[in-house]
């Protein structure tokens, strides 16, 4: 979800900025200081910097291991040196969920919005995986970054042509944005809990779960399941799963919207 302003709450919050600027009172966002014109750097300390060190950390360590003293460490900064650029732990997280969010892009070319919003999603997914902190980073679907904001206006753009309502757009939009992050966190979730228990394939984890399965099965109340589990053919075949239920939720938006 992202965060949307009525015309009277986004012109209380554009006249309480500019207030704040002229009387001193407000700072300006983390993203404006990133933007404006840097003075001479008394050091080498740079929001970048700070972002790409958090990201890695992440990657290797978990997102739990983001700490402002460990990110110092890394750093090689007095644990109080990154306070002078971020504000504390919100900021962090925005930095880093920015930053691997440039690797979403989509050719310019393209310009149907089913391909668009297709390409996002599926990109997304191979982030999150790459980046599995993502996927339990708090509020990380409402924050506001300059990278985030631009592949949101990218797909409501392709939307918008279609003739549609505002509404209509945002709530298709959401609506594949929410598909996409729930599988992925879900296929997140079973990796780790896999990766948790040693094991390192589908058949190793059904081997496993067996004694639980075979006596839930035997009670013959989940025949259907029980069907599945004998039949499916594409049982670890997640990403195969994953553009299947994309495209069940793309083809639901076309019918529904006439697009």
């Amino acid at each position: 979800m992202y965060a949307t302003f009525d015309r009277e709450e986004w012109a209380m919050a554009v006249a309480r900025k500019k207030e704040g600027e002229e009387s001193g009172a407000e700072a300006p966002s983390l993203w404006e200081r990133m933007e404006r014109p840097a003075p001479a750097p008394r050091t080498s300390l740079t929001l970048e910097r700070i972002a790409a060190a958090a990201v890695e950390i992440a990657d290797e360590e978990g997102g739990a291991a983001v700490t402002m003293r460990r990110l110092a460490t890394k750093l090689g900064v007095a644990p109080m040196a990154a306070y002078r650029h971020v504000n504390g732990k919100d900021d962090l997280w925005a930095l880093m969920i920015d930053r691997v969010s440039r690797e979403l892009t989509v050719p310019d070319g393209a310009t149907d919005w089913r391909e668009v919003l297709r390409s996002y999603a599926l990109q997304t997914r191979e982030l999150m995986l790459a980046h599995p902190w993502m996927a339990v980073m708090p509020t990380q679907v409402i924050m506001l970054t300059p990278s985030r904001m631009a592949v949101a206006e990218r797909q409501l753009a392709a939307l918008a042509v279609c003739g549609l309502d505002a509404d209509s757009v945002m709530a298709a939009f959401r609506t594949i944005t929410s598909y996409v992050h729930g599988a992925a966190q879900a296929e997140i979730a079973i990796r780790e809990y896999q990766e948790r228990h040693g094991w390192t394939s589908g058949d190793e984890t059904r081997r496993a779960l067996a004694p639980q399965m075979v006596y839930l099965m035997s009670t013959g109340r989940y025949p259907t399941y029980d069907q599945y589990a004998l039949s499916a053919a594409r049982k670890d075949d997640r990403a195969w799963e994953f553009a299947f239920g994309l495209d069940c939720v793309l083809d639901g938006i076309a019918q529904r919207l006439g697009i």
